[in-house]
This record gives C-alpha cells, structure tokens and sequence, in this order.
C-alpha cells in the first residue's frame, strides 16, 4: 500500500514569495512622510496663488480670498511658547535671587510674582524706571538756571528758562 506522496513543499515555497510583497507595503508609509512634509511647505506659496486667482476673477471671489488671508496672517501671528516651566505664582525673588539688579527692578515696580511681572511691556519697565531719572534731571538743569549755572552743552535751556522767570 503504498501511499502517494503530496507535493506540500513547493506550496511552502511559495509562501515566502508572498510575504516579500507584505514588506513593500511597510515600505509605502514611509513614503507618505515626505508627503506630509509637502503641503506644509505650500502653505506659504497658497497664499500668493490665491491673490493671482483673486485678481482674475470677480470681487466677490477676492473678498472672499482676503478674509481666508487676514485668519491665516492671524495664526501666523500667533507665537506659541510651549509648556511655562515655572508657574505664574513663581516668585522673583527666588527665580533671580542671583541678579541685584532684577530684584531692584521688581521693588521698584512693586511686583513680587511672575504674573504680576507679565502684566509689564518692556516699553513700559524701561519708561517707568527712567521717569524718575528724567525728573531729577530736570530739576537740577532749573536750579542750575536760577544761579546762570548750567550743564555741559546746556546754556540754551539756563537761557530759556532765564527769559521765563
């Protein structure tokens, strides 16, 4: 009795044949990163081709075009930080406990956390602390004027303020 045999093996090699192609499609998703990477990059030129588009066609088309623009200028505008490392209740004291001059700034605006101190425009620091200054300057140029004394370069304001008095 004897048995015939079935040709199982060269089914088995045509197996592996099969799982070759299964590597190509792991393939293919590595290809769609660049792809991503693309329409990114096209953002920036899509707004020159739509202002070509817009000129070419009518006025409803264009107002329409330069609404979709001022919401994109109003995301490129956007700036994003990350994640705060310190909190707003940080205070300054410790975070710029190695810097006098920063402490001396914080006293003087009367700020004691990081919060209180981001309510400030650095335009705003900088005219704030230089008010003063600016004052007792002035103040010394006009008693220097009341004795026709004056700073270097300054004989015009002692002058002028010589004529008021």
């Amino acid at each position: 009795m004897p048995k015939k045999k079935k040709k199982p093996k060269p089914a088995a090699k045509k197996a592996p044949p099969k799982k070759a192609p299964a590597k190509k499609a792991v393939k293919a998703p590595a290809k769609k990163a660049p792809v991503k990477k693309a329409p990114v990059k096209k953002k920036s030129p899509a707004p020159a081709a739509i202002k070509k588009k817009s000129a070419a066609s009518g006025k409803k088309s264009a107002k329409k075009k330069t609404a979709s623009n001022s919401v994109v200028a109003a995301k490129a505008e956007t700036v994003s930080l990350g994640r705060p490392l310190i909190t707003g209740e940080e205070k300054l004291f410790l975070l710029f406990r190695e810097d006098y001059h920063a402490r001396q700034v914080f006293d003087f605006l009367r700020v004691e956390t990081v919060k209180e101190l981001e309510q400030f425009s650095p335009q705003e620091i900088v005219q704030r602390l230089s008010q003063p200054i600016r004052q007792t300057v002035e103040g010394i140029r006009r008693r220097l004027a009341e004795k026709n004394r004056c700073l270097a370069g300054d004989e015009d304001y002692a002058a002028r303020y010589k004529e008021k008095i």
